[in-house]
């Protein structure tokens, strides 16, 4: 076993205990895998690194619950901030137990903290996997939930948060209805 299937394997494990079901599997596991193939899907070249901030971007996610951060957009933002490093601590103790180096696991934190997206290529990278995912397998159902005012600030939110390639290779691969197209040819 590589060190690389050895933190895979890791973080699949952890993500297993997530008691959380969709789909008839751990939400945290299935996410996991989704990144994955994603990532294989977009970048089939990727590094060791962006292999593992990829499954493990969300990590133990239900050990932090949004209900215990206040209400509103301050504490939403804290909410997620405090996720990115748990997930940056967490996938680091996994990658050191593996023998992964000090700079290696440094750079795997900025990465699930997302520190230096638009600047830093592997960042930009991990977020278009992580917009491409949520598209993929969880827009339609965030869809149903939300207003058509809010989903049109999130879709364009995600939209501004990816790459120009992967804003084009959205707008090939999914069948994004005006304006939600409007907001990926900008």
């Amino acid at each position: 076993m590589t060190r690389l299937s050895a933190v895979l394997d890791a973080i699949d494990a952890a993500n297993a205990a997530d008691p959380d079901r969709r789909e008839g599997a751990p939400a945290a596991l299935l996410y996991g895998q989704r990144m994955s193939a994603e990532l294989a899907h977009l970048h089939a070249g990727a590094s060791e690194i962006l292999k593992i901030t990829a499954r493990g971007q969300h990590i133990e996610r239900w050990v932090l619950k949004r209900g215990d951060y206040p209400e509103g957009r301050a504490g939403y933002l804290t909410w997620r901030r405090d996720l990115a490093q748990h997930h940056a601590r967490r996938v680091g103790q996994i990658m050191a137990e593996a023998g992964y180096d000090a700079g290696d696991i440094a750079q795997a934190g900025q990465m699930l903290r997302k520190e230096g997206i638009k600047r830093d290529p592997q960042v930009q990278a991990l977020e278009d996997v992580i917009c491409f995912v949520f598209l993929r397998w969880y827009f339609a159902d965030f869809a149903e939930k939300h207003e058509p005012d809010k989903l049109q600030r999130i879709v364009e939110k995600t939209a501004r948060k990816m790459s120009p390639e992967a804003r084009r290779r959205a707008l090939d691969e999914f069948a994004l209805p005006d304006p939600f197209a409007a907001a990926f040819k900008a």
